[in-house]
């Protein structure tokens, strides 16, 4: 092992002493400690889509007061014989100490259940996909009724199967896709999810989804900026060329 030798001034020797006995160990492996605090990174490891935010290791004492006054105001509103998510108003205030007392290594508490954003970009994706699939849908259920057939190759590849679970973004989506669906909105989506284990696609889709959601837009814009009903219908070829889209071109026949 390597020896370093430094020349410090006089009173930061007697610094690191007073910290090192603090901490009951000799200055050399103080100062050691510091050195490979200040080269070898702390591993963090990575948070994935859909895990729980990290503590916060401190919090700004305006957050601290924030948070400590609204556990207080609703350990004064909550019912006597509360017990659901909120608890009662002893867990409310024990959560209050926790943030007055600054009790870092409890902060856990704040954040349990939370979990990392999806961001703006991916949620708009979602959207994107949804309204792709609502008008494959339409249109395919326009062109049967128009006597048309289609093939049964092509309409699987034009059903919208949900996401990979397994995956940490998309198994986000997934579930940004149920909270969407939860009002009511493109329930004509539902049977297709249904179909495939209630949107569980059990492998990646994402990259599918975004290579036919690239040739749906290169096909609207090749179009006019028409406002009538009929001018967001596909026709059988551009069904045909969003369903070859979703297969990687390296795997196509």
């Amino acid at each position: 092992m390597a020896v370093l030798n430094i020349r410090v001034e006089d009173r930061i020797r007697d610094q690191l002493k007073a910290q090192a006995d603090a901490e009951g160990v000799t200055v050399s492996e103080y100062v050691r400690d510091l050195v490979m605090e200040a080269i070898v990174p702390i591993y963090e490891p990575e948070v994935d889509h859909g895990d729980e935010e990290p503590a916060p290791e401190t919090m700004r004492i305006a957050d601290r007061q924030v948070l400590s006054l609204l556990h207080r105001i609703l350990a004064r509103v909550l019912p006597e014989d509360a017990n659901d998510v909120d608890g009662d108003a002893e867990y409310q205030l024990t959560r209050a100490e926790v943030i007055e007392s600054g009790f870092t290594g409890e902060y856990w508490r704040e954040v349990a259940g939370f979990r990392t954003e999806l961001s703006k970009r991916d949620c708009d994706r979602v959207l994107d996909i949804l309204d792709m699939f609502r008008v494959i849908t339409y249109s395919i259920k326009r062109l049967k009724e128009q006597g048309a057939t289609i093939d049964d190759d092509v309409a699987y590849e034009l059903e919208f199967q949900g996401f990979d679970y397994r995956d940490g973004l998309e198994g986000h989506m997934a579930s940004y896709v149920k909270f969407l669906m939860s009002d009511g909105r493109w329930a004509e989506l539902k049977p297709q999810l249904e179909r495939h284990d209630n949107g569980n696609s059990h492998h990646e889709v994402l990259d599918g989804y975004l290579r036919m959601l690239a040739e749906h837009r290169r096909i609207k814009d090749s179009r006019g900026r028409g406002f009538r009903r009929d001018d967001y219908f596909l026709s059988m070829d551009e069904l045909e060329q969003i369903a070859t889209a979703r297969t990687h071109p390296s795997n196509r026949g």
